[in-house]
């Protein structure tokens, strides 16, 4: 097939959903273990995705947008919560209370009255209290940003879609270990699930609620 991926989705998939009216900033997982060189989660488009990702926080909270952050956290001694997918990806396994590399980084670090979301899985949603969370605030947009691309992004944002919220997935500030996953699940992402939006994008879209 000599044709490209756009062109074969164009017309088929691709619609846009646009931003509602009561957004809320969710970060995903921005974990010391993905921006530690050296260590076996580090992923060089994390650090890349932290750095853009300050300015979208601060944003978030002089509108005073609701902030959730998540964080991966497993049993300290046999990591059995983690189910199946400690078998599957055993890396997971230091996202432990207590190792430095499951802290979060201190760039984007949780303001004390921020939500932040303890979950064992992908899924910012899955066996988690953030769907109810969402529709107890009367939240119709979630604004994602977080690691990796291609793991918990990904899961988050299709959830986040089969809950009935609007996932809109900040280029910027999202990050994998690889360039390929990385842009091949924010294509797959704003095709089917969400839109892929650009930082300066969002940034105009919450500087509605700093005049209010």
């Amino acid at each position: 097939m000599t044709q490209s991926a756009s062109d074969n989705y164009a017309g088929v998939w691709g619609n846009r959903i646009g931003f509602g009216k009561r957004p809320a900033l969710l970060m995903i997982d921005f974990l010391q273990g993905y921006t530690t060189e050296g260590a076996p989660l580090f992923a060089p488009g994390v650090v890349e995705a932290v750095r853009e990702s300050e300015t979208l926080l601060a944003t978030a909270r002089r509108c005073d947008i609701p902030v959730i952050h998540t964080q991966i956290r497993y049993h300290p001694q046999h990591q059995r919560d983690g189910g199946i997918w400690v078998q599957k990806a055993p890396v997971m396994r230091d996202m432990v209370e207590g190792n430095p590399l499951a802290a979060f980084c201190p760039e984007v670090l949780p303001l004390p009255e921020e939500v932040v979301i303890t979950k064992q899985y992908a899924s910012a949603f899955f066996g988690t209290a953030l769907a109810s969370l969402l529709v107890t605030e009367g939240i119709d947009t979630l604004i994602i940003a977080g690691c990796s691309t291609s793991g918990c992004v990904r899961a988050s944002a299709v959830d986040a879609l089969q809950y009935g919220f609007r996932a809109m997935v900040v280029r910027e500030c999202v990050g994998d270990r690889h360039a390929a996953p990385h842009e091949a699940n924010l294509f797959d992402i704003d095709s089917k699930y969400g839109d892929v939006v650009s930082k300066a994008t969002v940034l105009k879209y919450l500087g509605q609620f700093s005049a209010r």
